[in-house]
């Protein structure tokens, strides 16, 4: 990536184009207020070698068509870039969310771009070596009402800001690092925020192992351990060493001992993503570095997760909780999430994600954060939950399009008193969101086929109750066989009426052509059971 350290007074300059959204920071939601050109940039970029094992990752640009809503104000222009082209179809689809707008004033101030480049590079990259299509992106915003909005901030989306002369709102790349593993273990330990026992950052097979032997020699009954690579993504990069198997032979002396019986579980590792190797896996060490945690179990056992906002001047705000559903070979693979959080805890995450942000807004970080946690309690033990922070996400995460979704399409608020979300109207909102609704029978149906079951089931967003689903990942539905999806109701039961409406409406309509091809499982309902 390019390093803004070889140009001396490129730092300089994109502080001062990012001061100048402090200027606006009145609302904690800049992003919704009206007049402004919004340049949005859906680029992944993060490590190529774990972009490449998310199935159908350049559909996973459509997650931020939720930003298309904003076109709801009347004075607002969108330029939206992706990689390759948008189905019409899709991209109609969103505008017809639109509340009390025409669909033509919306689609005029809407200018859709491509690269054209379906390579791994991230799409900043793929931009930045297209001078046209910058010259063009520059000619179309206009000067000091115009900023970026991307997934996550690298030193790419710092240089396109450069180029273009436009503000990111987004963490500078510089802070980056607090949103590593080894960052968020420091975060956690100056917030005073509970998180496992595990190392600092190591660069080495020899000095993982070194620590995970000092580890197991604090905690003698550890039954797993958990090693991850340092920057990560929906749970890729970690692989899980079980310990269950030697601890039956009694407790392993000396630190040289446990650093020889570690090395021997090397190839018998579990990861979280499909197919990868010690031999591959330890090969990013170098690279990427690598922490080693204690594993945490438990026989209930969740995922919660906060969502919080810096704004440009360093406030902090509670957006969303959610309860994280993760799957995969030892549960560290994001599926999906309901809202909110449970109430047994819920609010107790949300204040320390509270803390997290203050520190984070104190280093000069902005806009969307999310903090991960494992909670656990033991049957018989106690009643109440113990919870641990896991990581920090300084980007935006599986969690945000939906609560975004939900924002935008009802108009309501949330309520940081209570965790909960409250319409217009009073009324309580919920909801059950995946991006992984994905089966082989779904293959080959194209956007337009999805559009004419939603008709003919009526499995839309009800506009006037508020209720309903709304689509996302569509583009990946013909390769993949994925689609993307958030079902709103009025109580978690409504909400997951929706959900497996559309999921038992499509099994219906793909089984008669597709009934031979196997199908991976469905996304669980009961999100709470299980070892996650």
């Amino acid at each position: 990536m390019p390093a803004l350290r070889d140009v001396p007074n490129q730092e300089t300059q994109f502080r001062q184009l990012q001061a100048k959204l402090r200027d606006c920071a009145a609302s904690i939601d800049l992003f919704d207020q009206d007049d402004f050109d919004i340049l949005v940039i859906p680029s992944f970029s993060i490590d190529q070698g774990q972009l490449g094992k998310i199935e159908g990752f350049l559909h996973y640009e459509e997650r931020l068509l939720f930003s298309l809503i904003r076109l709801r104000n009347p004075h607002t222009r969108l330029i939206y870039v992706t990689a390759q082209p948008l189905s019409p179809t899709i991209i109609d689809y969103y505008l017809q969310l639109l509340p009390g707008i025409p669909f033509s004033h919306a689609r005029s101030r809407l200018l859709l771009l491509s690269t054209y480049d379906a390579s791994l590079k991230p799409l900043s990259q793929k931009i930045l070596e297209r001078p046209r299509l910058v010259e063009r992106i520059r000619k179309a915003l206009r000067p000091g009402k115009s900023y970026i909005v991307c997934f996550n901030s690298s030193p790419w989306e710092q240089q396109l800001s450069l180029r273009l002369g436009v503000p990111l709102l987004a963490c500078s790349p510089d802070l980056l690092y607090w949103g590593s593993k080894s960052g968020s273990r420091e975060i956690f330990a100056n917030a005073g925020v509970p998180h496992p026992d595990g190392s600092p950052l190591m660069w080495d097979e020899d000095s993982l192992l070194q620590e995970a032997a000092q580890l197991w020699g604090r905690m003698p009954q550890l039954k797993r351990l958990v090693i991850k690579l340092n920057e990560g993504f929906s749970g890729e990069g970690n692989a899980v060493l079980d310990l269950r198997e030697v601890r039956k032979y009694g407790l392993i002396g000396t630190e040289g001992e446990r650093v020889k019986v570690l090395r021997d579980r090397l190839s018998h590792l579990s990861f979280a993503a499909e197919g990868e190797t010690w031999e591959g896996f330890s090969q990013r060490i170098p690279e990427l570095g690598a922490i080693v945690e204690a594993f945490i179990e438990g026989e209930e056992k969740r995922s919660p997760s906060f969502q919080g906002y810096i704004t440009p001047d360093g406030q902090v705000a509670s957006l969303s909780t959610h309860d994280q559903i993760l799957g995969g070979a030892d549960g560290q693979i994001y599926l999906g999430c309901r809202f909110p959080a449970d109430q047994q805890y819920r609010l107790q995450i949300q204040q320390l994600g509270i803390k997290v942000g203050e520190i984070l807004a104190a280093k000069g970080a902005m806009e969307r954060y999310g903090v991960d946690f494992i909670v656990v309690r033991h049957p018989g033990e106690s009643p109440e939950w113990d919870i641990q922070a896991i990581e920090i996400n300084l980007r935006k995460g599986g969690t945000t399009h939906p609560f975004m979704a939900l924002k935008l399409l009802t108009n309501g608020e949330y309520n940081p008193e209570t965790g909960l979300f409250v319409g217009q109207q009073g009324q309580e909102k919920y909801y059950l969101a995946s991006d992984n609704l994905q089966k082989a029978a779904y293959h080959g149906l194209l956007p337009n086929d999805l559009m004419d079951i939603i008709a003919r089931h009526r499995l839309h967003f009800d506009s006037s109750t508020k209720t309903g689903t709304v689509f996302h990942l569509m583009g990946a539905l013909s390769e993949f066989g994925k689609l993307g999806l958030t079902s709103i109701g009025n109580s978690f039961e409504e909400a997951e009426a929706f959900y497996q409406k559309v999921e038992d409406v499509l099994d219906s309509e793909t089984s008669a052509n597709y009934y031979t091809l196997p199908s991976s499982p469905p996304l669980p309902i009961s999100w709470y059971g299980g070892d996650y």
